[in-house]
């Protein structure tokens, strides 16, 4: 089968490599554009363009994926499918009628929910203990296609994004091939598929850098998944007001739900424990341990390095 790979992100790599070792011809990766390098030393990474250029398959990047000379590009390959994973644009009607049989994207979700480009964030943000990953038949609809195959796998109680999202990635190897399958079975008049419930559907946006703001009237739980949710980015935050008047932006590298209770009464956001190697702060419901912090222009610190550099008494505040 004459395949069309589109993508852009980690996520896409291991279907890539696994497709370039299959008995289809993967004629072409679509990819986005390459965004200007963030300072003179330091391009940003693009994992799908170096796999390949690694296997010398041709690389596309059009600005626009929908416009009338990239639909030109493409139809002149004459692919068979799209293999769509981690891309970052949303393929017109007439992008997606190219090829005969459509396009196949790799989701990671239980799709209906969690639908948009940031899908493992929002299942670990929201507490989720289960997820998995979905290949669906695709529709101009967002994440909307009827699902072709699926797999489920549990999340960790201190599983973060970093850690899952390879997973999820491994994962849905297999579906992917399993949909190819089904597709080069079918008639092409017959219904395929399982159309999704719409109204199991919800949405998950692309986070923002304000994002990982800690609001401290939250509970503890709540905060936690929001640490796990957003590590390695945006990371999660918060501000110390410190006694010369200074504001200090503190970055969480390693947090923990404490045993410990509130006193009654206690501010959300007020230090209870910093004894010198702990700090425990007061949260809406429970308390947070900070094991390891790293200050705004500064490296990660262990919680006892830091409080000898930053004592922060107990009864100050953290946050706005």
């Amino acid at each position: 089968m004459q395949i069309i790979m589109m993508g852009t992100g980690p996520f896409a790599v291991p279907t890539f490599e696994s497709l370039l070792e299959s008995e289809h011809d993967v004629v072409v990766l679509v990819t986005r554009p390459t965004p200007p390098a963030r300072s003179r030393s330091k391009t940003p990474p693009s994992p799908m363009r170096d796999v390949a250029q690694a296997q010398r398959i041709e690389v596309l990047s059009p600005e626009d994926v929908n416009s009338e000379a990239a639909r030109t590009q493409l139809a002149s390959l004459r692919p068979d499918l799209y293999v769509v994973c981690d891309y970052g644009q949303i393929l017109s009607p007439e992008a997606l009628g190219i090829p005969p049989l459509g396009g196949i994207n790799l989701h990671g979700s239980l799709l209906p929910k969690y639908r948009g480009a940031a899908p493992v964030h929002w299942a670990i943000l929201n507490g989720d203990q289960q997820t998995g990953i979905t290949v669906i038949h695709m529709t101009p609809k967002l994440d909307g296609g009827p699902t072709l195959t699926m797999r489920t796998t549990p999340i960790g109680e201190r599983e973060t994004t970093e850690e899952l999202e390879p997973r999820l990635a491994l994962l849905g190897v297999d579906p992917v091939h399993e949909a190819i399958k089904m597709l080069a079975d079918w008639d092409r008049i017959s219904p395929i598929g399982t159309q999704q419930d719409q109204a199991l559907a919800c949405r998950a946006p692309r986070l923002k850098k304000s994002d990982g703001a800690v609001d401290w009237t939250l509970s503890a739980s709540r905060i936690f998944n929001q640490f796990r949710a957003l590590k390695p980015w945006p990371g999660t935050f918060t501000q110390w007001d410190r006694p010369n008047g200074q504001k200090l932006r503190l970055l969480f590298d390693e947090i923990a739900i404490s045993n410990d209770a509130a006193p009654k009464g206690a501010e959300p956001g007020s230090i209870l424990v910093s004894d010198g190697t702990s700090l425990d702060v007061v949260t809406g419901e429970g308390v947070l341990s900070l094991l390891k912090i790293q200050p705004a222009g500064k490296r990660v610190m262990a919680i006892d390095e830091f409080l000898r550099g930053y004592p922060i008494p107990v009864g100050d505040r953290l946050g706005n």
